[in-house]
């Protein structure tokens, strides 16, 4: 059985022909005529010994073969592609883009940002900032940094970075504050807590871990996002739970305390690559991120 592949531009015309079911699209993306497209189909079937379309009505429909083929095609050509656009990045100076919740972002990652541009210079760092769910695989991000559970997906590259722990915090301003002092954490199954939209499970995790029921925590104002939640609470306006890392400046300024300490979750903070890239500035930024959060 012969392994030579045939003429690269045999493939590239039927991986656009079979992608596009239309041979006249193929052309115009391929920036040929119609007839060189054919032509090209015609020699790879010659070459391979098989029908790769048949006529369907004024179209055409990819045979058995032909389906095969485009799968594989598809993907070669794909992984072609993002290989030589992250190339011309690199070789250009482009930077290194890192996805990243709003609340996180603020509250931790931007008081850091003037040591890591000074480590890391490198990097050239974006930040592109979001809340609710982010997807590590949308374009144009390298990296995304968050909070989540294991295990992790198979086509991605995971760096954990550091256990989440969550625990109620609260300002010294909090009308509350001199009540609950020195109180063990039952103390707040009376207490109207503030809460966020994004974290629902936050609470009753805190809860069970302290052996308390979770049914009894009476949720008091809400909040949207974690950022606006912590706001809130060192505003003076109730007490809020929140990662640790989160809010490790606000407790070293005495903007807030964290009475009952904090408990370990199944989560982690850890940066997640796209298993396609092979960008070794990703790396650097894990291991930058792991002196940061140990530190």
């Amino acid at each position: 059985m012969s392994r030579e592949l045939p003429p690269l531009n045999a493939l590239r015309a039927f991986e656009a022909a079979a992608r596009l079911l239309s041979v006249s699209q193929a052309a115009a993306e391929l920036h040929v005529t119609h007839g060189a497209v054919s032509r090209q189909i015609r020699v790879l079937e010659e070459q391979l010994g098989v029908s790769l379309f048949d006529k369907d009505g004024r179209g055409v429909k990819l045979t058995d073969a032909g389906v095969r083929l485009r799968d594989v095609a598809s993907e070669s050509f794909e992984r072609l592609r993002t290989t030589c656009a992250e190339l011309r990045q690199r070789q250009e100076g482009a930077p290194f883009v890192l996805g990243c919740p709003g609340s996180l972002l603020a509250r931790w990652f931007i008081p850091r940002l003037d040591r890591l541009n000074r480590e890391l210079p490198e990097l050239r760092l974006q930040l592109s900032a979001s809340e609710g769910e982010l997807d590590p695989r949308r374009p144009g991000v390298d990296a995304t940094l968050c909070f989540a559970t294991p295990p992790w997906p198979a086509d991605m590259q995971v760096y954990e970075l550091v256990a989440e722990r969550i625990g109620p915090v609260l300002s010294p301003r909090y009308q509350g504050h001199a009540r609950l002092s020195g109180e063990p954490a039952a103390a707040l199954l009376g207490e109207p807590l503030l809460h966020t939209a994004s974290r629902p499970q936050a609470w009753p995790q805190w809860a069970q871990a302290q052996g308390l029921e979770a049914t009894k925590l009476q949720q008091g104002q809400g909040f949207e996002h974690l950022y606006y939640l912590l706001e809130a609470a060192a505003a003076g306006l109730g007490v809020a739970i929140a990662p640790q890392q989160l809010v490790t400046d606000d407790l070293a300024g005495g903007r807030l305390v964290a009475p009952w300490g904090f408990v370990e979750t199944s989560a982690r903070l850890a940066l997640w690559v796209p298993g396609r890239s092979r960008d070794d500035r990703a790396e650097r930024l894990a291991q930058w991120l792991g002196r940061e959060l140990a530190g």
